[in-house]
């Protein structure tokens, strides 16, 4: 874990908890200057967080209370602008605005991006600047989507590669959709082989 993250991470009662739990020492090195980094989005999450279909975003309101919102679109969705900034447009949903009511109010955001099917999973920390400048939604919008009500700018402030060991596999059909077309095909095949050699296929 690079500095950056751990450094909001690691607040004094998380640390408190290591230390009564017995795995301060695990991550000691963590918050040590050397180790410094994860505030810069490098080539790597660029490309794997303009990949991603899907991501889930967390907010909280006045009142203290978390909410977790799943956002998806279609790859490419979610744009890295800068080493330290990513964006994606915000299209109407059910109208009840209550990322955006917590954003307006308390503009930090964490989110989870996660490749089911290579099982690899990027946290983020950010601050969100919702604007809607047409010009800035344009930007963000994906041609194919319906007319977008806002742009939601992300200044990140750290990031961290989660561990993969308890992300389950799965995979979509745009990954692997055609494969299992082929192989139904193959199979409807041999059954009308077999069928015309009157052998029930069943």
């Amino acid at each position: 874990m690079p500095l950056g993250f751990a450094g909001i991470a690691f607040t004094p009662s998380v640390r408190a908890e290591q230390v009564r739990l017995g795995s301060a020492p695990l991550h000691d090195s963590a918050l040590l200057p050397e180790r410094d980094g994860g505030r810069l989005l490098t080539a790597r999450e660029a490309a794997f967080l303009e990949a991603r279909d899907g991501m889930f975003q967390a907010t909280v309101s006045e009142t203290g209370w978390p909410y977790v919102q799943f956002r998806g679109g279609q790859p490419g969705f979610l744009r890295v602008i800068d080493p330290q900034t990513i964006g994606y447009a915000d299209y109407r949903g059910n109208r009840q605005y209550i990322s955006t009511g917590n954003l307006r109010t308390n503009p930090r955001v964490a989110i989870i991006a996660v490749d089911y099917a290579a099982r690899k999973r990027l946290k983020l920390w950010g601050e969100v600047q919702i604007s809607e400048d047409p010009k800035i939604v344009g930007l963000l919008a994906t041609p194919d989507a319906p007319l977008a009500e806002r742009a939601m700018l992300i200044r990140i402030a750290a990031f961290d590669w989660n561990c993969p060991q308890h992300i389950p596999l799965r995979r979509t059909d745009a990954e692997h959709g055609h494969e299992i077309a082929r192989l139904q095909a193959r199979i409807e095949a041999m059954e009308a082989q077999l069928a015309a050699a009157g052998i029930d296929p069943a």
